[in-house]
């Protein structure tokens, strides 16, 4: 095994426990509208922090270089809000719950807090999983080195003239996501990430949120190309749908030794650089490297810089013993629960999820290309054809999730409604 595996293995494998309990992550993130259509004004949210932060229970525990509180912590549950990317997004970071109801008394909770506030000074939060204002909106980033270093590195597309690069490497200030953790175990967390790669089609289908306004992007769903088209794409491991099933745990090991490394520190100081393969990070005798203020500079790569490895894809291995589902729009308030709900479900339910992804014929069809159906079904277009080869497995899929929420007898099947109403929707254009 080479070095890289070795340490990738110690990052994402050496957390996961034998036998976890299982716990629920949620993260949300919400874009700011100025409900005039005009710019989001950052002043205000950076006072909504303040306004928080002297008001409520929280204490900050990070700054930008202004000395702007940029992230609160709740000093009863540990939940964190706090600007992704830039001061246009809101994001809700929940401490690991038993059940999904107790993400959503403190989501409630919060947003009682904070809606009134924006809509006081004519904005508000929105479930959009992109910023309906993001071309008026200034969407520089956070003044704090991780968000700084990011902008820039994504900013690199713009000296390629690459067509496969799309013209937004701002994209991170403006488009939005539902994330949701789940643990796992030694025996089960490569099951997991196969199993849930083989949805992201269904899961475009059901959670499509991120129409991008003001362009002719035919997609209901354009956070994908957001990402695929970036520089986080560059390795087109790096981000995205796993394109195969992974046979065992040195074949995934091996897949993730393909994807990048493209930050380090070195004492206070943050560097990025053009994407390097894992695989290939520490037999480089230098990289030339530059500093969020713009001086280049000779780094010697070492072992410590896979401690800000991070890759992209829609099922992530993380350190902390979870998968984490990344594939998915902010959505509509009415269904903020839906995608933790599904994915809950179905993990609950694997064997079963897995009989049933075992006969779907829509992947034969395909050809097993699990990217092409991913993109397929982003569409705002799709052919009645299309939707008669993917609707009867949406279907299974929900009622599958439905099975596993109704066995863990918490009634967290209720957060799927949204998803049920959306396929009968589907069904009915088919009539």
């Amino acid at each position: 095994m080479t070095r890289a595996k070795e340490l990738l293995k110690q990052r994402y494998y050496k957390p996961i426990k034998d036998q976890p309990e299982l716990f629920v992550g949620i993260e949300l993130e919400y874009p700011v509208v100025n409900l005039s259509g005009n710019a989001t004004d950052v002043s205000l949210t950076k006072q909504l922090f303040v306004y928080l932060l002297n008001n409520f229970d929280f204490h900050a525990d990070k700054f930008d270089s202004d000395n702007n509180p940029i992230q609160l912590i709740d000093q009863v549950s540990g939940d964190m809000i706090l600007f992704e990317v830039s001061y246009n997004t809101i994001e809700f970071a929940f401490a690991k719950a038993s059940r999904i109801s107790e993400v959503e008394e403190r989501l409630d909770t919060y947003l009682s807090m904070i809606q009134p506030y924006l809509r006081d000074h004519n904005h508000e939060l929105q479930g959009w999983g992109v910023n309906p204002n993001w071309a008026k909106n200034d969407n520089r980033p956070v003044k704090s080195p991780r968000y700084e270093m990011l902008m820039d590195f994504l900013e690199l597309s713009k000296a390629k003239n690459d067509s496969f690069f799309h013209d937004y490497p701002e994209y991170g200030s403006f488009i939005c996501g539902s994330q949701v953790q789940l643990d796992v175990s030694k025996t089960s967390y490569l099951r997991v990430l196969n199993a849930f790669n083989q949805i992201e089609g269904p899961k475009a289908v059901l959670l499509a949120n991120s129409e991008f306004w003001g362009s002719d992007w035919d997609l209901a769903l354009s956070r994908d190309v957001f990402w695929e088209n970036s520089m986080h794409g560059v390795f087109k491991e790096n981000a995205g749908v796993f394109p195969k099933a992974f046979k065992n745990e040195d074949d995934y090991f091996s897949y993730l030794s393909e994807t990048a490394i493209f930050t380090a520190k070195r004492g206070e100081e943050t560097y990025y650089f053009e994407p390097i393969r894992a695989k290939d990070y520490l037999t480089r005798p230098y990289i030339e490297a530059r500093s969020i203020q713009g001086e280049v500079a000779t780094i010697v790569p070492n072992e410590e810089d896979f401690k800000s490895h991070r890759s992209y894809q829609f099922q992530d291995l993380t350190t902390r013993g979870t998968v984490e589902f990344r594939s998915v729009c902010t959505q509509p308030f009415s269904a903020t629960f839906a995608p933790a709900a599904f994915h809950l479900g179905l993990l609950v339910n694997l064997e079963t999820l897995e009989g049933i992804l075992k006969d779907a014929p829509l992947f034969e069809v395909f050809d097993y290309d699990y990217p092409r159906i991913r993109r397929l079904f982003s569409k705002k277009k799709i052919s009645k054809t299309d939707f008669k080869l993917i609707l009867p497995l949406t279907e299974a899929l929900l009622t599958c999730a439905e099975e596993g929420l109704k066995n863990r007898g918490f009634e967290e099947e209720v957060y799927l409604a949204p998803l049920q109403e959306r396929l009968a929707a589907l069904k009915a254009r088919l009539d």
